[in-house]
């Protein structure tokens, strides 16, 4: 695939959008994996009467999300991954929003819509715009 300057552009652009949501992904995963049920409780409105194993699950899809999003398109190995993750986490956004807003938590909205935003755009982009080609 021949790349313009656009295009390079777009490319660059869109690691590093991969690379901040990866990140913020893999610390929140492994806040929920790691941290007390009772450290979690006090800091998140959600959690009480929530199970915890639930929270548990979540903190796990949390940090694959964070590995699909970099290491297939790291290592070119089924780069198609990358796109399905970030459009995996766009929806996991709009129906995170829909819940806090049913919870009356508004001020989350934020959080959650400029998330799955980016996340929607790098599913675009890796889909569309700047495909990573795989290795074989």
């Amino acid at each position: 695939m021949a790349t313009t300057g656009g295009t390079k552009r777009l490319h660059r652009g869109l690691w590093v959008v991969q690379g901040l949501l990866a990140l913020t992904f893999l610390m929140s995963g492994l806040m929920h994996l790691v941290e007390p049920t009772e450290a979690l409780q006090a800091q998140t409105p959600w959690f009480p009467g929530t199970l915890r194993q639930l929270v548990r699950t979540i903190g796990t899809l949390e940090v694959l999300s964070a590995i699909g999003l970099i290491v297939p398109a790291c290592t070119r190995i089924t780069p198609s991954i990358t796109p399905l993750t970030a459009s995996g986490i766009a929806a996991a956004m709009a129906f995170g929003g829909i819940t806090r807003a049913a919870r009356g938590e508004f001020y989350m909205l934020p959080f959650a819509a400029m998330f799955g935003g980016l996340a929607a755009f790098v599913a675009w982009g890796r889909w569309r715009k700047a495909p990573i080609e795989p290795r074989w």
